[in-house]
């Protein structure tokens, strides 16, 4: 059976009995499982047909267990809404396997299983996987609504993830560098993690419900620990570890690339991010950030842990309130090192970034910008986090465009003169940064200028 399969009984399919029997049992699921209904019909129905891409018709059909593929040149099409109603399992398990696609399906919770441990999507050790046109609806979880592992060439195009973040606490007591836990927001639109060679185009990640307002930090106690060793973490200030408290309790990414030295060779273009914490977070190497809008976001994009030749070019920044466009070398970064010591020798010396021709406008007046309080920065590169990280090094920085919308506004009934920029910097540079070059760039100054040293040529 080479062509499609259609779980519908108007297609005519000539095969053995038994494989009649099997299809006959996947047809009567396809108007919507019931309590008492056998073993929900896409599941059958990709077990009688491996290698074969299996129509889902329209309507809702509900599942308990996880969908699994896990045959080369299979997959699942159509226009039909697949419902987990079991929270403690993802709703599609994709797993060794290869020109698996998956195009044009809802999949979503049960309304009261909408929190979950577990992801929407999570491919494992696959090539050349396609994920076309999918919406992941209400996959509450602090995990990512679609997670790509240990994988090659995945394409991930025109999908939605939407309302994918929720309440947990973010527990770093086994960290030495932190030893704490606090209550937070979390959570993951699209997560990708020790693969080659990702595209991620096109695609909606977009929160609506839980946003970073001061109503709902206050209802929840977001950023209060819950729990603390009895030593100090490494890299935690005093003031921290004395008030318990800290100010980053809305964690997660839209996208996050992540897994330094294995990760490499991904491109994200022209997608919109609304409401993340972090817009999009990038631990790799080899990367085209490039046409994305990313929208009320605390923090546009970052690139840390040696993220080496990464290109972030032709980017809207919009309303971000603690930076728009971020690196750093991040605790995880090291020097040259012999091959036989590390997995590539000279990783992490060298960055050779591009940062060109984005756009950074209403700097400072997204959802958190009163967590911050203008202490943002549009464009920042920062210091290391440990004496062994190498210093950030070699970028280049030319035609942006970090534009103060406050100079638009009507100053205020009562006040005098023109509305103060909400950040102190345009630029913020780290003083053991190197290799920085700036051109042609338009950067209206901050409160106190355009940068906190005189920017290099």
């Amino acid at each position: 059976m080479n062509g499609p399969l259609w779980l519908m009984p108007h297609t005519c399919i000539a095969c053995p009995l038994a494989q009649l029997l099997i299809i006959l049992l996947a047809l009567s699921g396809t108007r919507g499982a019931e309590p008492n209904d056998p073993p929900f019909s896409i599941q059958a129905a990709l077990d009688a047909s491996p290698g074969t891409m299996v129509h889902v018709p329209a309507g809702d059909h509900l599942i308990s267990a996880p969908l699994r593929l896990h045959h080369d040149h299979s997959g699942l099409y159509g226009e039909g809404r697949i419902i987990q109603q079991n929270p403690e399992v993802p709703i599609l398990i994709i797993q060794d396997s290869r020109d698996v696609t998956v195009r044009g399906l809802t999949l979503t919770r049960a309304k009261d299983n909408e929190i979950t441990r577990a992801e929407g999507v999570v491919a494992i050790k696959c090539r050349d996987l396609v994920l076309d046109g999918i919406r992941v609806i209400n996959n509450r979880t602090r995990s990512a609504a679609i997670a790509i592992r240990e994988s090659q060439g995945t394409d991930i195009r025109d999908c939605r993830v939407r309302n994918y973040m929720c309440l947990t606490i973010d527990d770093r007591t086994n960290s030495p560098d932190w030893g704490y836990a606090f209550n937070c927001i979390d959570g993951t639109g699209i997560a990708v993690s020790y693969s080659q060679g990702t595209s991620i185009t096109g695609c909606r990640v977009v929160e609506e419900d839980l946003l970073p307002t001061r109503e709902i930090q206050q209802k929840h106690g977001l950023g209060k620990f819950v729990k603390k060793n009895p030593q100090k973490g490494t890299i935690v200030s005093q003031k921290t570890w004395g008030e318990e408290f800290v100010s980053n309790w809305h964690q997660g990414s839209a996208i996050i690339v992540t897994a330094p030295e294995s990760s490499d060779l991904t491109r994200i273009l022209n997608n919109h991010i609304e409401n993340a914490a972090q817009g999009v977070d990038l631990h790799s190497d080899h990367v085209i950030l490039s046409g994305n809008v990313i929208n009320n976001s605390f923090m546009g994009m970052k690139a840390m842990h040696g993220s080496r030749n990464v290109i972030i070019t032709g980017n809207q920044f919009i309303k971000n309130d603690l930076w728009s466009i971020g690196l750093m070398p991040g605790a995880s970064s090291h020097g040259a090192a012999p091959a036989a010591e590390a997995s590539r020798p000279l990783h992490q010396r060298g960055w050779g970034s591009i940062i060109a021709n984005n756009i950074i406008s209403d700097f400072g007046r997204g959802h958190s910008a009163w967590v911050w309080e203008g202490q943002g920065t549009p464009i920042r590169f920062d210091n290391r986090q440990k004496p062994h990280n190498p210093p950030l090094a070699d970028v280049v920085i030319q035609g942006n465009v970090i534009y103060d919308s406050d100079r638009d506004e009507a100053a205020v009934a009562g006040t005098e003169g023109q509305a103060k920029p909400k950040y102190e910097y345009a630029v913020r540079i780290a003083t053991e940064a190197q290799g920085l070059h700036f051109s042609g760039n338009l950067f209206h100054p901050g409160r106190s200028g355009v940068s906190n040293i005189p920017l290099p040529p």
